[in-house]
């Protein structure tokens, strides 16, 4: 049911390790050149910019092809709605030519693709089925239709954001079914819940496989969404607004339910981070230290004190010392290595995201990354007085 062989994919895999670990110098040019002839795949990809810049490329010629016919034709509704349908299966369909016939991996040409038929299928249905029509019986169907297809790319293609996507037409589905906010927020938590249950015995099958990174990325997802869900000051609507507002109540929650949310959001931490830290799982290891970071930055206002503008100084003061205990104390284990965890570099790949970091950071704010140099001034010369031979003061 996937696009891509699992042969392909794991020789990629391979060929990223022997990247990382050359990278560090865990293996000589030749013994990296050696086994990257052994593991060749017919997979085609690109570095991360030219993969960015295509991907916005065909993001901008699918949407300026749909718009001529909008904007020349200006048909109804119901037909710009089976218009978009229409798109959503051209889109697709190429997608599907683009990783059959010309093998492409991860190249942003088929990601843009695929992204645009869940953005076309979801405009689609609404305009031709939801606009202008009795919405109590159709006003969950272009949700539910939006992550049947998100999950379904997800499971196709293996795009890691998918399931990001589902997520947040999870929470417009529940919108449309409650109006009630403890019903949404316990609904929508449910969701996430029993997916990453899905997902977690679903991944036991593909542990040591290419396909665990996927499912890695998955996970740590729906557990961010379930924290979210929970935490009231994170997911209400005008929590931006009342951030550094002072203490805030709550009075749409009712009291019971407000402090079981506060147990909830201590306790889940803790739990995401055991599990990230059994498996060890980057992913899920980061998803626990984020809910931990983010239960910390809430409490106060869950409990009504007052904020401080030396808060974020302390809290960051505290991270830094968790750092550096923890480096420390894996450090000082034999070899620096405690139950399977160490500090040191294993991976050339961080050096390869600092460098896109770098360069992105250049890019938006040139100024960051190199100073702005100082044309030389003009000089200005003025104020002196000169004489003799006949010269006045202004030769």
């Amino acid at each position: 049911m996937r696009a891509y062989d699992v042969s392909s994919e794991e020789a990629l895999r391979a060929r990223d390790l022997f990247k990382d670990w050359e990278g560090v110098g865990f293996l000589g040019p030749a013994q990296y050149q050696a086994m990257e002839q052994e593991t060749v795949s017919d997979l085609r990809r690109t570095n991360i910019f030219l993969r960015l810049v295509l991907l916005l490329f065909t993001l901008i010629i699918v949407a300026a092809a749909a718009g001529l016919f909008v904007v020349t034709g200006r048909p109804g509704t119901e037909i710009t709605g089976i218009f978009l349908l229409f798109f959503a299966v051209l889109s697709y369909g190429a997608a599907e030519l683009a990783v059959s016939q010309a093998r492409l991996y991860r190249y942003g040409i088929e990601e843009a693709l695929a992204a645009c038929s869940v953005g076309y299928l979801c405009g689609g249905l609404q305009l031709a089925f939801v606009e202008g029509h009795d919405s109590s019986t159709t006003e969950f169907l272009v949700p539910a239709a939006g992550i049947i297809a998100c999950l379904w790319i997800w499971h196709r293609f293996g795009l890691p954001y998918m399931p990001l996507a589902a997520m947040i037409l999870a929470v417009w589905l529940i919108s449309e079914w409650t109006s009630s906010h403890p019903a949404q927020h316990s609904m929508v938590a449910a969701l996430y819940a029993a997916g990453l249950l899905a997902v977690a015995a679903i991944r036991r099958r593909h542990r040591f496989t290419c396909l665990d990174r996927e499912y890695s990325v998955a996970e740590g997802l729906l557990w961010l969404g379930i924290y979210v869900a929970i935490n009231l000051h994170l997911s209400s609507v005008d929590w931006l607004g009342h951030w550094w507002g002072g203490s805030r109540t709550a009075p749409e929650f009712p009291r019971p339910f407000y402090w079981t949310t506060w147990v909830l959001i201590w306790c889940l931490p803790p739990a995401t981070l055991a599990r990230g830290l059994r498996l060890k799982d980057r992913f899920v290891i980061a998803a626990g230290a984020i809910c931990a970071v983010l239960t910390l930055a809430t409490n106060k206002p869950y409990l009504g004190w007052e904020r401080h503008s030396w808060d974020p100084m302390l809290l960051g003061g505290l991270l830094i010392g968790v750092a550096l205990v923890t480096r420390r104390w894996l450090a000082q284990g034999p070899g620096e290595i405690r139950r399977g965890f160490t500090a040191k570099r294993l991976s050339g790949k961080d050096k390869e995201w600092m460098t896109v970091g770098t360069t992105t950071i250049g890019f938006v704010a040139p100024g960051m990354v190199t100073p702005p140099q100082v044309a030389n001034p003009t000089p200005q010369f003025g104020g002196g007085d000169s004489g003799g031979a006949g010269a006045t003061s202004d030769f």
